[in-house]
């Protein structure tokens, strides 16, 4: 017989579905996403990290899950999974296992059979919300839910120690606030020596580091919470080392260079929000996955908007008028999602070589 499970918003609505995962009982923040294909890479996303994610898109588990080497994480990231339909299917050439074994061996909590789209209607209306999937009958007591606004999200995600890729003469510190693999993968290919770090790793410290620019990775929550890595990005600035920050790293830099950051009424997840480069006036279509946006406003003398979202025009990357400071707040790396933008990693590379050779 099949397991009845229930999502609980913390304004009261219920939502009653079916498990396909793991039956236990979970409290996170409420998102969604309207993207139409991608799942195993967009759940193993760190910056999915303690949300509950539900997916507009109906069909979900139609091809299977592929092999590890082909995600964005050692695992899956979100807290938990809300779904219209599952589809059991294992026949994909690529396929390892259906996405609800995938699911129950990794311990994530997943409801189908929801109406994702009053939901989303629901998030898209209030903004969003803790959420709990309890297994249990809804209780009448008052239910305590996890805020993860509250939590330095980025210190679960991040690495523990500095490792190393690759041997190229550019050396570029990568600062882990909790980076999707696909980034490796594409900066790997520019002949570059990697040293990813903590989040909150000192390179100017007792472990002083050589190396040539500096990149701030994705990652889940509010960018505030990052205190140390803030500090690190201020320091490279004022030591004019190239910079170049993906999506929570485009917050860091912006917070860094003494700007200031909000929390979006319920963010940017999917691979097909179009964006404007505002010096060509060239639309790219992106990934992009946060919660958090820049106040443009509030961006200091020397500092512009690179890139603004067509949809809600909120900012989708800064960087110097000058120096070598830039930022995206989408995804290049897409996985999942169009490359339309794959060209940054090459493009702030090459600014930084000729900055470093003129300097």
């Amino acid at each position: 017989m099949d397991k009845k499970g229930y999502l609980i918003l913390e304004n009261g609505d219920i939502f009653e579905g079916i498990a396909i995962g793991a039956e236990k009982d979970v409290s996170g923040e409420i998102v969604f996403n309207t993207g139409m294909t991608g799942y195993p890479e967009g759940f193993t996303d760190p910056s999915y990290f303690g949300q509950i994610l539900v997916m507009t898109y109906p069909l979900i588990g139609n091809y299977g899950v592929p092999r590890k080497s082909t995600l964005e994480s050692e695992k899956i990231q979100i807290r938990g999974l809300i779904i219209s339909t599952y589809v059991e299917n294992n026949t994909h050439w690529q396929s390892i296992m259906t996405f609800s074994q995938w699911l129950r061996e990794e311990n994530i909590p997943a409801l189908s059979g929801i109406d994702t789209r009053t939901l989303t209607k629901i998030i898209r209306e209030k903004g969003v919300m803790k959420g709990i999937i309890t297994f249990s009958d809804p209780p009448k007591r008052r239910i305590n839910f996890y805020d993860i606004n509250q939590d330095n999200l980025v210190s679960h995600v991040s690495c523990k120690k500095p490792i190393i890729y690759g041997n190229g003469k550019f050396r570029l510190l990568l600062i882990d606030c909790g980076l999707k693999f696909n980034q490796i993968r594409l900066l790997l290919k520019q002949d570059v020596t990697i040293i990813r770090v903590p989040w909150d790793f000192n390179p100017f410290g007792k472990g002083k580091m050589d190396f040539d620019a500096l990149m701030i990775t994705n990652g889940p929550g509010d960018p505030k919470m990052a205190k140390e890595t803030i500090l690190t990005v201020k320091e490279a600035i004022v030591r004019r080392i190239p910079i170049l920050g993906i999506c929570l790293g485009n917050q860091i830099l912006a917070l860094a260079a003494g700007a200031d950051t909000y929390k979006l009424k319920y963010g940017h997840r999917s691979q097909n929000q179009p964006v404007v480069d505002e010096s060509t006036q060239r639309c790219f279509i992106t990934t992009q996955n946060h919660g958090f946006a820049v106040e443009t406003k509030t961006l200091p003398s020397g500092w512009q908007s690179w890139f603004t979202n067509l949809n809600d025009h909120t900012n989708e990357g800064i960087r110097h008028e000058k120096l070598p400071f830039m930022s995206s707040q989408f995804h290049p790396e897409a996985a999942p999602g169009p490359t339309d933008t794959e060209w940054i990693f090459e493009y702030f590379i090459s600014k930084a070589k000729k900055w470093l050779k003129k300097n």
